[in-house]
């Protein structure tokens, strides 16, 4: 606690403004040794500190220190691995299954380590869409059918849960395959402007 409070009250004595108009300070010290400032050496050594602490530029605070995106997809990829350890202990009807199948595995691929994962960690808003599916669109969709399963067997006649667990399936499907989709355009963008580069230079 003690270097805390120190530091605060060091912090106006190294603050850039300080410094400078210190510096100017010292150089108007210098020219009343030589004469040059005369009688009035308080006012131009108070001067050249003012104008310097003026001139000085302002106190930049830090940037936040946000995480790594290849560190936010490592995590992502651990939760996708006990997802599908989720999704192995539950039974679900066939075409459920395969558009589940057809869903984690686009997303697995997304995620593998290579240059992929790398093209999308560079995508923020691709980061935040494969999270929410691995993290809550999935998981909570299965977990959904499974709770209304039990209650259709209860009371036979509602309509079969199934249907939406393929429809909710479909659609994240549809989203995954859209980031796909926008990542090669990205990839396709880059190698065309690599290209314009290329022929600007040897023209």
């Amino acid at each position: 606690m003690a270097t805390s409070r120190s530091g605060g009250l060091w912090a106006p004595l190294e603050s850039r403004k300080n410094l400078t108009g210190s510096a100017c300070g010292l150089a108007g010290v210098v020219l009343t040794f030589t004469g040059a400032a005369g009688p009035y050496w308080p006012v131009v050594v108070a001067g050249l500190y003012g104008a310097g602490a003026l001139l000085a530029p302002p106190e930049r605070p830090a940037p936040p220190d946000f995480p790594d995106p290849s560190a936010q997809l490592d995590e992502v990829r651990a939760d996708f691995g006990r997802l599908r350890g989720y999704l192995a202990g539950v039974e679900l009807p066939p075409a459920a299954g395969e558009r589940l199948g057809e869903l984690t595995g686009l997303l697995g691929a997304l995620l593998e380590p290579g240059w992929v994962a790398e093209v999308l960690a560079a995508d923020p808003d691709g980061v935040h869409a494969v999270s929410r599916a691995v993290r809550q669109d999935v998981p909570e969709a299965v977990d959904a059918y499974v709770r209304a399963r039990w209650w259709t067997r209860m009371t036979p006649g509602q309509e079969p849960p199934e249907r939406h667990l393929e429809r909710q399936l479909t659609l994240l499907r549809e989203e995954a395959a859209r980031l796909t989709d926008r990542l090669r355009d990205a990839e396709a963008r880059r190698q065309e402007s690599h290209t314009r580069y290329l022929e600007d230079r040897s023209g």
